[in-house]
Formats: C-alpha cells, structure tokens, sequence
C-alpha cells in the first residue's frame, strides 16, 4: 500500500507501508547514519518519540535476535528505510525486522528516497514529521518526550555499589557496569534523592530522550548527588550534570547519531570513535565554568565530556557503552570505577 512521509517544512516523499493496517504516527524525524546496530538503535530508549530515518541503503538482513535489545520494547514512534529487508540470514535471528516492527505495531514506510529526505532534514534541521497514508497531511508540532523512570531493582553482586539514576537508561550500561565488579541499583530518577539511603561507592546518571531542561526541578538534586559521590554523566545525564552547575544546553540543527564521531580527549590528545545520540549539546562557555571541559567533538568543536577539578565528577555526550558502534571509549566505565578510590584532580583545561 503506498504510503508517505511529510516533514513541517512541507516535504513530502512517496514510498510502500509496511502494513496496510498500520496506523499513522507523528514524531521528531531524526537519522542514524550506522550501517549496522538497527536492534540495539530501535530499542534506544533515547530515540522515544521519534521518527527514525535509516541512511544505509539496505536494513534488515540479519534480522533480529533475543539478545540485543537495549529495552523491553522498540522505542521509537516510527521507521523510514530505503530497502526494509524481510529475507534475514543469521544464525542468531529468529525473526525478521519486518516482523519485529509489526509486532510491535510500529509504521514504517519504505522504498523512499532516504537520501534526499536525509540531506531536507540536514538542510533545514530537524523537525516534526508524519507516516501516513493520505497525501497532503498536516504535520502538527513536535511533541516532546514525557520522561518517566521504571520500577528500582537491583543487579550484579560486586563489592562496589553504584547507584544508577534511571532516565531511560540502555540495558548496556548495566552491563559494562556489572562487567566491572559493580553491584547496580537502578533507581528512577523521580526518587533520585533516595539515594542518600542507599549509601553507594557512586552514582551514575544514565541516557534518556528529550530536552534536559523539561527536567529542570531536579537540576538541584542532580547537584547535590554529585557534591555527595563519585559521579558519572552518559548523554542526558552529562547535559543534566553541566545544567547543574550552572552551564547551558542548546539544539543541535539535526543531532549527532552514528556510530563514527570521532572525539579528542584534551588530557591526552588523543582522539577515538565514538557512537552518539543526542539532540542537545553543552554550550561552550556560557556558564560557570565550575566545570572544564574534557572532550571535544572533532568535526564541529562541540563539547563532548566535563570533569570537575575537585569533585569526583566525570560526564561524556558520547555513549561508552557503544552498542551499536565501537568499543574505544569503554575505558570511561574503568576511570568512573577508579574514581571511587580517588582523592581529587588538578585543574589543567579550561
């Protein structure tokens, strides 16, 4: 059944539903760049409320597994492929990516030119967008994430005991986490101050999708937790972090997705690939300066990562954990853990 994306800007490209009973959905539209990861990417709780755009001509010829998963269920409002592959051949799939979708009663629209809809959206930035199967649709506004935490669990039986305050956090930090020696209590961030009772060895703050600035109310919170402990911030909890301590957040005009963003960190001069996420950055140099800077995006100069001079606070834009993408930055996870043991640090960068 033919079926058609249509952008704010009133761009609209033709293509094939991938159900005729699919309904029509509404969302940011956004695009991965990755030729591979399209589980772990679907089931990225930072893509919630999201149309995804996948740039790789050809997605779905491995299917899907039972392992990869980076959340119970898909997380984004909709899909766009050039070619969306049913026929998969893996050792590890059990069902197609078509099914995957479909079961989960998400639309996805295929057989669109996704390389002029990627190069309109770079173009004119990111904006809202529609699947549907009526032309000439309206496109309303784009409506922003709800952030809600789940339920608080534990995980791991390390001696080390870190708090992870739950955003909408990737099942792959818990991971690197546990792989690490760390016992893990995932506490939802709306209870995020219970975890003066838990008493950790530190505290992470996970990922999540949306505007840090809807969570404003807890900015003090944030703060206080990271005065108290061993911090570390992935993604949103990096830009929560720096919001804080008194820095700014911006937009990007489309938002850094991929799994090859090379970033330089200034304590070593080394750069490194990394897998990204997000639509909002740390300005530079707007705030406090409380605050260095320690990573740095190596296409644009945006600010990637931010330690504290005296406190044990460490945040990074980029995701460690990778998943899809490469494993170079792993090595945050081991500094987080050596922070715990660590008396303080110099300042060196401004």
């Amino acid at each position: 059944m033919k079926g058609y994306i249509k952008l704010e800007n009133g761009l609209e490209l033709a293509g094939e539903l991938g159900d005729e009973a699919q309904p029509e959905t509404e969302g940011e539209a956004v695009f991965f760049t990755g030729m591979t990861g399209y589980q772990e990417v679907l089931s990225d709780p930072s893509y919630q409320n999201q149309i995804l755009v996948f740039t790789y001509p050809l997605i779905g010829n491995y299917g899907i597994n039972l392992e990869d998963f980076e959340s119970k269920r898909p997380q984004i409002k909709g899909a766009v492929f050039y070619e969306c592959c049913e026929a998969f051949s893996h050792y590890e799939a059990v069902y197609s990516l078509q099914a995957y979708l479909k079961k989960w009663k998400i639309p996805f629209l295929h057989h669109v030119d996704t390389r002029y809809l990627v190069k309109n959206i770079r173009s004119s930035g990111t904006m809202n967008a529609k699947i549907t199967s009526v032309p000439a649709a309206n496109v309303p506004p784009i409506k922003l994430p709800e952030h809600s935490g789940g339920e608080t669990s534990t995980h791991g039986n390390g001696i080390q005991h870190t708090v992870l305050i739950d955003f909408g956090f990737k099942k792959s930090i818990l991971t690197a986490l546990i792989e690490r020696g760390q016992k893990v209590t995932v506490l939802p961030y709306e209870k995020m101050e219970a975890v003066f009772d838990l008493h950790p060895d530190g505290v992470v703050f996970s990922n999540g999708p949306g505007d840090p600035k809807q969570l404003a109310g807890y900015l003090s919170a944030v703060k206080k937790i990271a005065r108290a402990f061993p911090v570390l911030g992935i993604c949103l909890g990096h830009q929560l972090l720096a919001l804080a301590h008194g820095e700014d957040t911006e937009k990007l005009p489309f938002g850094h997705r991929g799994a090859n963003h090379p970033v330089l960190d200034r304590e070593t001069g080394k750069v490194f690939m990394t897998s990204q996420n997000h639509s909002y950055v740390v300005k530079r140099n707007k705030g406090t300066q409380e605050l260095k800077i320690r990573f740095e995006n190596v296409n644009d100069g945006s600010v990637e990562g931010l330690f504290h001079p005296e406190k044990q606070i460490l945040s990074v834009q980029f995701h460690p954990e990778a998943n899809p993408g490469p494993r170079e930055s792993e090595w945050i996870f081991d500094e987080y853990k050596a922070m715990m043991n660590q008396t303080g640090r110099v300042a060196i960068y401004a």
